[in-house]
């Protein structure tokens, strides 16, 4: 249960060293698995001490043993093996310690370590870690490529001088860690996060020569590739030779088979480049070529037809087509305006011979009352009535005597 305490009634030192003590020892034995960082093994002491770390943490602790208990796996086991230890977690109260007390050491061979990283291989798989429709492309020519790799080792050779070799004007961001043992994948995991944080950074390559499955099993760490999945930077991995195939392999954008494969896929080659852009430029200039003598030759085609040799001639002709139509409706309108006349004469002829005028002419008159009307009858009209009298030449004025 908890403890009550106050700033008036606080516990010993010795009180709390003691019940954490008591507390440890509750715990009983366990099974702990993790890599051998330390190893003292003193001579004429009967205790062995080594230090446990975490492969994908930052974190370690101490474990003793009796020298027979080591002495059993001594053969097999040393630093930087994988082991996994059944041991009792002891609190040392003078130094307020904690450790682990060993039993029994097994060391981890290589056919459990794969079948282990079989098994994340599949539960990544599953998560849509490896799926290829997460892959980003890598930019055809990075301005700035960030590589981790180990320091002044084989691998950053081949990759900073293939790639300057193929194209010099590139360059490189580059974080030197260890590539194997405990400090590997807190390490790497930094290194990829802190070049995928820089925005100019292109692209990244992780990097590393080849070596045993032991040495590649940081590249297989699941907290590593979960950081590579989660990059918003293309990840190129160069792990090791062709054979070699760690889980960052399946998680990357790109797998390069070696370290000099990798720059061959990054970088260009300027040489190839320039040649392509030559073959392009000849291969244009053919194309226009062609074109141009091709038009060339229907020009002259089209100039050895008659109507370019003598455009004159169509206008000639086309204007002699023209006279001859225009005399043509020359003639037609005429015959038509001489027809009209004489229609136009005898209709003149017809209406001056029916027209009133030329009847008053021959003696007649038209007689009007004051209104207007017309007599047409005797009976119209009453005596002493005033007439109007129309003749040819004029009009007067009667009276009707009876």
């Amino acid at each position: 249960m908890a403890l009550n305490t106050s700033a008036e009634a606080p516990v010993p030192v010795g009180e709390i060293s003691r019940l954490i003590g008591g507390w440890i020892d509750r715990l009983g034995a366990v099974w702990v698995e993790g890599q051998i960082t330390q190893l003292s093994r003193r001579p004429g002491a009967g205790v062995v001490f080594l230090t446990l770390r975490d492969p994908s943490h930052d974190i370690s602790i101490g474990v003793t043993c009796y020298r027979q208990v080591f002495d059993a796996v001594a053969d097999v086991v040393g630093e930087g093996a994988r082991v996994v230890v059944h041991a009792k977690p002891e609190w040392y109260a003078p130094r307020g310690q904690l450790s682990l007390r060993a039993a029994e050491i097994r060391p981890v061979g290589v056919g459990e370590l794969l079948a282990r990283l079989e098994m994340l291989k599949k539960a990544l798989a599953a998560e849509g870690l490896f799926a290829a429709e997460r892959k980003k492309p890598l930019p055809f020519l990075p301005q700035l490529i960030g590589l981790v790799c180990g320091r002044a080792s084989a691998a950053e050779r081949d990759v900073l001088e293939n790639a300057r070799h193929r194209w010099p004007a590139v360059r490189f961001e580059v974080r030197n860690v260890p590539v194997q043992g405990v400090h590997a994948v807190p390490q790497v995991v930094q290194a990829v996060k802190e070049l995928d944080a820089l925005d100019e950074v292109d692209v990244i390559i992780v990097a590393r020569g080849g070596g045993s499955v032991e040495d590649l099993l940081p590249f297989s760490d699941e907290q590593l590739v979960r950081t590579v999945a989660g990059c918003r930077t293309p990840v190129v991995s160069a792990i090791g030779h062709e054979p070699d195939n760690p889980l960052l392999d399946y998680v990357a954008d790109l797998r390069a088979s070696t370290p000099t494969d990798a720059a061959k896929r990054v970088v260009p080659d300027v040489g190839e480049e320039l040649e392509r852009v030559r073959m392009l430029r000849d291969r244009g200039r053919r194309s226009v070529d062609a074109l141009v003598a091709r038009e060339e030759r229907g020009l002259a085609h089209a100039l050895a037809r008659p109507a370019m040799e003598d455009p004159h001639r169509m206008v000639d002709e086309r204007a002699d087509h023209v006279a001859s139509l225009v005399d043509r409706s020359r003639r037609t309108l005429g015959h038509l305006l001489d027809r009209a006349d004489s229609e136009l004469t005898h209709t003149h002829a017809r209406v001056v011979a029916l027209s009133p005028a030329a009847t008053l002419k021959r003696g007649y008159a038209v007689l009007q009352k004051d209104g207007g009307h017309v007599v047409r009858d005797p009976g119209d009209v009453e005596p002493g009535e005033a007439l109007r009298a129309r003749v040819a030449e004029g009009e007067f004025t009667v009276r009707v005597d009876g």
